[in-house]
């Protein structure tokens, strides 16, 4: 074997950027913008220590009727003619796998052939390629400098790959698959010691039968008869746009939406359409031009052209949706078999038997938190008349007493749920137990209940409130505040104001310098960002608001990418809930997570010299993508993990537990409540603010 360093340069070059190669694999250790030299765009064991040898660029697995192997250090590496860097492995007796990779016209290309050398026929069960973007959260600040989110497209033909710097600024880098197919992809090193912050090891694979062959629509069996071979190839270049990545890919469809209401149609402009599934229709307009229904609610798989193949979504309207997960709430999830105000509790249910889930000291499992949407969703449902407020209003009234007591202190501080291991107020809960009070002081009229929603919101400010980025926090402090105006307590009302424009002051004057929250850097801490700027800009009008809205609307857009798939499509990546809030204990992509509906809201609050037809539509897409996560019997799951395994178990599955996902449906209920506000007069406000 010929080491690298004594026969080719150290690096490919290829156009405003370059790869560093490994001197004794010739695989890139690294991609470098020569613009922006201190992004990180692939992990490497200095940021990761839990980064090895198996997960280098180029290294990668391949299960057959032989047997299984991994690759990773060549059997042979040289320089052919043209200057191109070979790289033969032999991982498997009569197996080689070729690797070449060469730079040229500003692109570099890979080139990754399996060839069976044996008179026997060889079938192939598993065959993927690591690319370890460095997809991780080491702080907002450090995240927003030098990582990258990876936008992954495994629609077999038509495929690719989109390294996108945090911050939404700077050149992007982009994998295109020009040969073969890529269907699927994995995580590795995703446990306890990589936990939230870390995507973990990304895997293209071209096929994953072996391990879960009903993944992404369906994994092939490869047969390669003696002397045959089965290839994918790629090219990587830089971008400065994601348009200008969109574009090169060259899609081979085009698509209206990627999710629609029952008895809506989507068109599809692609040379030809169709779809494996019984209960979707696919009409042919005209040349190109094909109109695709459903008749049920659920996600479908869709072919187009030459290999390629996507999914749509078509489901039930918002208000039947609600009608159905109230029914469903109200029938499974509520804690009947405890004592005293715990039984008014709404937790979790394994959806497989109907079964409520006991908390068994797991604060994701609590009776308070991130449950807390289902009364809320309970009650809002009342206030639209999607839900019988003879049957649910003493429900919410048993709840109510029963947050008061068990998931509020003497202080009106928020406990994480009613059990005695509490360890202290969690502040993201502030705004949605204020929210809760606030909306049953709008049904009844009680002074008590939007008392206590304003202490909540008080409380929340006293214990640091104002530098903590509480999910919520500014919309609901806003609405409690015009409740307390129409009150006659218009002083207690601006104080709130006050403390929350100083909070905004606060974040404009820590620029990239976000505090950590439970999770290092994430999208559910950039949208209440946002929200928090631009109601501030609203209450002021003081345009350092504004700017420093329009600065950070690039690293909300970034986590979002441009797939064209219902549940990838504007969707922010979001990859440690499966584990917190499932059954499955499974991490990994959660496509689409509830939560990347604060993505949706965000954007249709904006200012409106920065909302644009293009904001709105990809809020439009996002709030339709999470319908998802319902099914037509009101059952639903907390987290569709998204890659087909994940440390080698097999996920691209629903998670049985139905327990936090109703956020989605509240939001985007009170979106539309938002939008009627809107177009009503504004009241006049007391005071200057």
């Amino acid at each position: 074997m010929q080491h690298l360093g004594d026969t080719v340069p150290g690096i490919l070059t290829f156009a405003c950027g370059h790869a560093v190669l490994d001197p004794l694999t010739g695989a890139p250790v690294q991609f470098v913008d020569e613009a922006a030299p201190a992004r990180q765009f692939l992990l490497d064991d200095v940021a990761t220590p839990w980064h090895s040898v198996e997960h280098q660029w180029g290294s990668g697995h391949v299960m057959t009727d032989r047997g299984s192997a991994r690759w990773h250090t060549p059997a042979e590496l040289r320089v052919a003619d043209d200057g191109a860097v070979e790289a033969v492995h032999t991982p498997l007796t009569g197996l080689r796998v070729e690797i070449r990779r060469h730079a040229r016209e500003g692109l570099l290309f890979e080139r990754y052939t399996v060839v069976n050398t044996t008179g026997e026929p060889l079938t192939i069960t598993g065959l993927g390629v690591q690319t370890p973007f460095a997809d991780l959260y080491d702080g907002a600040e450090a995240s927003l400098e030098h990582a990258v989110h990876a936008h992954l497209f495994t629609g077999g033909t038509w495929a690719w790959a989109l390294a996108q710097p945090m911050s939404g600024e700077g050149r992007c880098l982009g994998l295109i698959v020009r040969d073969g197919a890529v269907r699927a992809y994995s995580v590795e090193s995703r446990n306890h010691n990589s936990q939230s912050n870390a995507r973990g090891h990304l895997v293209l694979l071209v096929t994953d039968h072996a391990r879960n062959p009903k993944a992404f629509g369906g994994q092939p069996v490869l047969r390669l008869g003696p002397g045959e071979s089965t290839t994918v190839a790629w090219e990587l270049g830089w971008y400065d746009t994601v348009e200008d990545f969109t574009a090169a890919t060259r899609p081979p469809a085009v698509l209206s939406a990627y999710a629609a209401e029952i008895g809506e149609p989507i068109l599809v402009e692609a040379s030809s359409v169709s779809s494996p599934d019984p209960d979707m229709t696919v009409e042919r307009e005209a040349a190109g031009l094909h109109r695709v229904r459903a008749s049920r609610h659920g996600s479908y798989r869709l072919d187009v052209g030459d290999g390629a193949r996507t999914e749509v979504l078509f489901h039930l309207p918002l208000e039947e949706v609600v009608r159905r997960r109230v029914a469903y709430i109200t029938r499974y999830q509520r804690a009947r078999e405890r004592p005293g105000l715990l039984r008014h509790a709404f937790v979790p249910v394994d959806t497989r038997t109907g079964l409520t889930q006991a908390t068994n000291g797991w604060a994701d499992w609590s009776d308070g938190s991130e449950r807390i949407a289902m009364p809320l969703l309970l009650q809002a449902a009342v206030a639209h008349g999607l839900a019988d407020a003879a049957e649910t209003d003493p429900l919410l009234e048993g709840w109510a007493v029963f947050a008061r007591r068990h998931l509020l202190d003497d202080t009106a501080a928020p406990r994480r749920g009613s059990q005695t291991w509490h360890t202290g107020p969690r502040l993201y809960d502030t705004p949605w137990l204020a929210r809760f009070f606030h909306d049953r002081h709008h049904a009844h009229g009680r002074p008590d209940d939007l008392g206590l929603a304003a202490r909540i919101l008080e409380r929340s400010f006293e214990l640091g409130g104002a530098t903590h980025l509480s999910i919520g926090l500014s919309p609901t402090t806003l609405a409690v505040c015009a409740a307390l105006d129409a009150d006659g307590q218009p002083g207690r009302a601006d104080k709130l104001r006050d403390q929350l424009i100083g909070s905004a002051r606060t974040f404009v004057a820590k620029g990239r310098q976000l505090p950590a929250h439970e999770v290092a850097y994430e999208q559910s801490m950039v949208a209440p960002l946002l929200d928090l700027l631009t109601d501030a800009h609203t209450l002021t009008g003081d345009p350092v608001f504004l700017d420093a809205v329009a600065e950070r609307l690039p690293w909300l857009l970034a986590f979002g990418g441009p797939q064209p798939h219902a549940r990838l499509h504007g969707i922010a990546i979001r990859h440690w809930d499966g584990y917190w809030f499932g059954a499955n204990r499974l991490w990994g992509d959660v496509s689409p997570h509830y939560w990347s509906t604060l993505t949706a809201v965000t954007l249709l609050r904006l200012p409106a010299t920065l909302r644009t037809d293009a904001t709105d539509r990809l809020a439009e897409a996002i709030l339709h993508a999470n319908m998802a996560n319902y099914s037509e019997d009101g059952s639903a799951t907390c987290a569709f993990v998204m890659p087909s395994t994940v440390d080698g178990r097999a996920a691209h599955t629903a998670d049985p537990l139905a327990n936090d996902q109703d956020w989605h449906l509240l939001l985007w209920m009170q979106t539309q409540d938002q939008a009627a506000a809107s177009r009503r007069p504004a009241p006049v406000r007391p005071g200057n603010g």
